[in-house]
């Protein structure tokens, strides 16, 4: 009893040295420069969106924030950059729904999605658009459909990669429907959306932050949107339940995450700075203007819904008998 007792003192002293040595660093954070890590290439959707955020919580939290581009891999390099980097604060991730939704979904990583982050705060989301080359001959989902009937070995859709919200968009687009179309797989966005515009590939489910330029510009054809409701961009473009498609809503969502074991304190001020940054009618007119819906979050909300949407891709790579191949 004695024993039990001293190491009790002795392991609650050495807590609390802990305590007094972490103290000053964590009361003055942010100290030096935070660096936010982009699973993608510089000029993307995604890219622009932390960049964005990036500027204002430079100003707000007083350091520099410098944005770092690491693609490749459907945004598994960066990840596990992020998960291997220091938990102190001062390198951050721009995750999304490929990183920690479906990509895992799909193949085992070398990071863990849940385990080896800290969720600190959603940024938004971002319906995915079924559009179709203005070189195809339909007009709305409908003469899709007919088409993939008639000719199903004619017709290509176009992904940003295996494990992305394009592909998995376009195979649970495929369960719903019956539908038969082949896949090619770019490595990224822009690629896919180009060789879409140039009738190389048929069909697309880029996200409304990706598709929306392309569509105004009158280069793709939005025959539906993979949401809950129409977007105020694209208000003709009716949703895929709309047309009498059910259970083919793919929002790809954004957020920011930590290395697992950032200390609490400071994941609670970044969630604050970026909630505050996301309340800047600015800031949120400038990410609605490229098609995504800023919706904020606690860390706890934020890491509940990466949990969920890691189990719902898990069982549609079981429905639709999907590989990483």
């Amino acid at each position: 009893m004695t024993t039990n007792l001293r190491l009790s003192r002795r392991s609650l002293a050495l807590l609390a040295a802990g305590l007094t040595l972490a103290g000053p660093a964590l009361a003055n954070y942010p100290a030096k420069t935070i660096t936010i890590v982009v699973p993608t290439a510089a000029g993307g959707g995604n890219d622009a969106m932390a960049r964005t955020i990036g500027q204002k919580l430079q100003s707000m939290l007083g350091q520099t924030v410098i944005i770092e581009n690491r693609a490749g891999a459907t945004g598994s390099i960066a990840s596990e950059y992020v998960a291997r980097a220091p938990a102190d604060g001062y390198t951050l991730f721009f995750g999304y729904i490929a990183t920690h939704g479906m990509n895992p979904a799909l193949q085992k990583l070398r990071y863990d999605p849940v385990a080896d982050f800290e969720p600190i705060g959603l940024v938004g989301y971002s319906p995915t658009v079924l559009v179709a080359s203005t070189k195809v001959p339909v007009k709305d989902v409908k003469d899709m459909l007919a088409q993939l009937k008639a000719k199903p070995d004619d017709y290509f859709y176009a992904s940003a990669g295996n494990g992305t919200a394009p592909h998995f968009a376009a195979e649970l687009f495929k369960l719903k429907t019956g539908a038969t179309m082949g896949g090619v797989p770019y490595k990224g966005s822009a690629p896919a959306v180009n060789d879409t515009i140039a009738g190389q590939t048929h069909f697309m489910f880029p996200s409304a932050f990706t598709a929306y330029a392309s569509v105004k510009a009158g280069k793709l054809r939005a025959l539906a949107v993979a949401g809950p409701k129409r977007l105020a961009e694209l208000p003709e473009v009716p949703t895929l339940k709309e047309v009498g498609i059910d259970g083919v809503e793919v929002q790809q969502w954004y957020g920011f995450f930590a290395p697992a074991k950032t200390p609490k304190p400071i994941i609670v001020q970044l969630n604050k700075a970026l909630n505050q940054v996301l309340a800047d009618k600015e800031i949120v007119k400038r990410i609605e203007d490229h098609g995504a819906d800023v919706e904020t979050s606690t860390p706890e909300q934020f890491g509940s819904l990466v949990k969920d949407e890691l189990q719902r891709w898990k069982r549609v790579v079981q429905q639709a008998k999907l590989t990483a191949d």
